[in-house]
């Protein structure tokens, strides 16, 4: 992952002068959308990268030690191989970003890794994932315990009410103690943006989060009604270029929740490229939470090498 973000000292003099104008926010979304997407070869390129910075997921309550198995395994060989070599991309080590799970999960992901000799990032979420509602100290806990078994990413939820009522000190102070938890392992921060009211908070709440150490800020868990929207990123990336300009430190962006097609993802790519710049384009500064997603991106992959459509049990699945 990308150099740390040490954070600042919060300034809510920053903070309070933030405002957003929705209407040009959602012009640019729609903009980008708009855009011509790359075809054929380059599109092929496009989605291979894509596959880079997929953080491979699975949060469900029936999770057990053998679907986190397949998880790994899928994830450091996330396209069939024989599909790599005609592209000449067999020997380039394609993985995807990191997998995804649950605290109590960890240890399995990593104990798969270490047997397959692969150094690829466990990422954890913790902090009371999705709600963020319980005890400061049980929040705490769980970041320790998932560092403890190996999580070398964690992936925390902000309390929304404190983002809500605007009580940015002690989300700023609760986001400092989860980056101390944390150690030496990189944070991103969930703000579940379908939960904040309005694109004014999601830019301060960026901003608290960036300005509190976060390594990457996350859109969603993936367990609200609105998820990873375009409108929503133009508004927490321009907040990433900001604190940029502002700090000279990067911090990396992460959609999660409902990206599903190879479509969708590129459009993803398009708008960190237009909006951050080629830096971002890396799993180092960005990621794509995401799980049925590389089933459709593999799809699209072997239709460009093959000229036909893969029945889904041509392909293994994650």
């Amino acid at each position: 992952m990308s150099a740390r973000n040490p954070g600042m000292n919060l300034d809510l003099e920053w903070v309070s002068k933030v405002r957003v104008n929705t209407q040009a926010v959602l012009k640019r979304a729609q903009q980008i959308q708009g855009q011509k997407l790359p075809k054929k070869q380059w599109q092929a390129a496009w989605l291979l990268k894509a596959v880079t910075c997929i953080d491979l997921t699975t949060l469900a309550g029936d999770d057990t030690p053998s679907n986190v198995h397949r998880l790994c395994l899928k994830a450091i060989q996330p396209v069939r191989r024989d599909l790599l070599k005609e592209m000449d991309m067999h020997d380039k080590g394609v993985t995807t970003g990191a997998v995804c799970v649950y605290p109590s999960r960890v240890a399995d992901a990593v104990k798969t890794l270490k047997a397959a000799n692969s150094n690829l990032p466990v990422a954890s979420v913790a902090t009371g994932f999705p709600a963020g509602q319980t005890p400061l100290e049980t929040r705490l806990q769980e970041v320790r315990l998932a560092v403890a078994d190996g999580a070398t990413e964690i992936d925390i939820v902000i309390n929304r009410t404190l983002a809500i009522t605007g009580q940015w000190e002690a989300m700023y102070d609760e986001i400092r103690q989860f980056r101390e938890a944390c150690g030496d392992a990189h944070m991103k921060t969930i703000l579940a943006i379908g939960e904040l009211g309005t694109f004014t908070n999601v830019y301060k709440a960026s901003l608290v989060s960036m300005m509190a150490g976060s390594d990457f800020i996350k859109t969603s868990t993936g367990k609200e009604s609105v998820n990873a929207t375009y409108p929503v990123a133009i508004v927490m990336v321009r907040a990433i270029r900001d604190y940029f300009l502002c700090t000279g430190h990067k911090v990396g962006f992460k959609p999660a929740g409902g990206i599903r097609t190879a479509q969708e993802s590129l459009v993803w790519l398009t708008l960190i490229k237009e909006e951050l710049g080629n830096d971002w384009l890396s799993p180092l500064l960005f990621r794509l939470g995401a799980s049925s997603l590389l089933a459709d991106i593999e799809r699209q992959i072997y239709h460009h090498v093959t000229g036909r459509y893969a029945a889904y049990h041509e392909l293994p699945m994650a």
